[in-house]
């Protein structure tokens, strides 16, 4: 079975050692890190010791990751194998194709360090990368064009928001995903306090076809997130429930 994590993200309106307490206690047994979770290694790395959490991947941003001196020392101390970049501010986002292609070119260059290190690199999508250009291509394959290098943390929730399946993003890129993010969408009009979003496996997802396409991909590695839970112990309880009954 894959390994399951669950992206801290979801709980940063809570303390880390509560949230990561709650999820030890609910079942997880790995965490995917981010930012925040950085700047005081020894205090994370022993809180995840304390609640038998690890850390196989984590979000940089792509200042960090290209920072590789510091990377590599975040990744060592938290046993964090495979480094994704996971947003651009709207400001930073290319407007064509050639722009989106020195975007990926960008990735590749801060990759090529870490890759050799042994780590995995990977970049992780929201909508917008599926927005048509002028020329008819789209953001994420440019990104994805660049080098064999730039893997993909492919987000099923976003990918469903820009109206694509996501079983078919899986299948044209099973030999570059490093992990996918498992998110639910619920229905027209629900859940507007959590931005539209919900537990997985209590939204309209269909999973049994994307099941059946991370299977045939050989996906080890499912991130659970949900953008903003009301309530995050509710979120991590049903969505680690749902994704272990898959």
């Amino acid at each position: 079975m894959p390994g399951i994590s669950y992206q801290l993200y979801c709980s940063r309106n809570y303390g880390i050692e509560e949230s990561l307490a709650m999820l030890s206690q609910v079942g997880f047994d790995a965490v995917e890190g981010y930012g925040p979770l950085y700047d005081d290694l020894p205090a994370t790395k022993a809180m995840l010791a304390k609640y038998n959490l690890t850390m196989p991947t984590g979000h940089f941003s792509v200042d960090l990751a290209e920072n590789t001196e510091r990377t590599l020392e975040i990744c060592r101390e938290l046993g964090i194998k495979a480094v994704i970049v996971p947003y651009i501010m709207p400001d930073q986002r290319p407007v064509d194709s050639a722009g989106w292609a020195a975007f990926g070119a960008r990735l590749a260059k801060a990759a090529e360090p870490l890759v050799a290190a042994g780590l995995k690199f990977g970049w992780h999508n929201h909508e917008f990368e599926f927005d048509v250009l002028s020329d008819g291509k789209l953001p994420l394959d440019l990104i994805l064009e660049a080098s064999p290098l730039v893997g993909l943390e492919l987000d099923l929730g976003w990918t469903k928001i820009a109206g694509h399946e996501p079983a078919q993003w899986i299948a044209k890129y099973a030999d570059r995903l490093v992990a996918v993010h498992v998110k639910d969408i619920a229905p027209d009009g629900e859940n507007a306090d959590e931005d539209g979003w919900a537990d997985v496996g209590h939204g309209i997802v269909d999973w049994a076809p994307i099941k059946a396409a991370l299977d045939a991909a050989g996906v080890d590695r499912y991130v659970v997130e949900h953008d903003k839970p009301s309530d995050h112990q509710r979120f991590a309880s049903r969505s680690l429930a749902s994704v272990k009954a898959f």
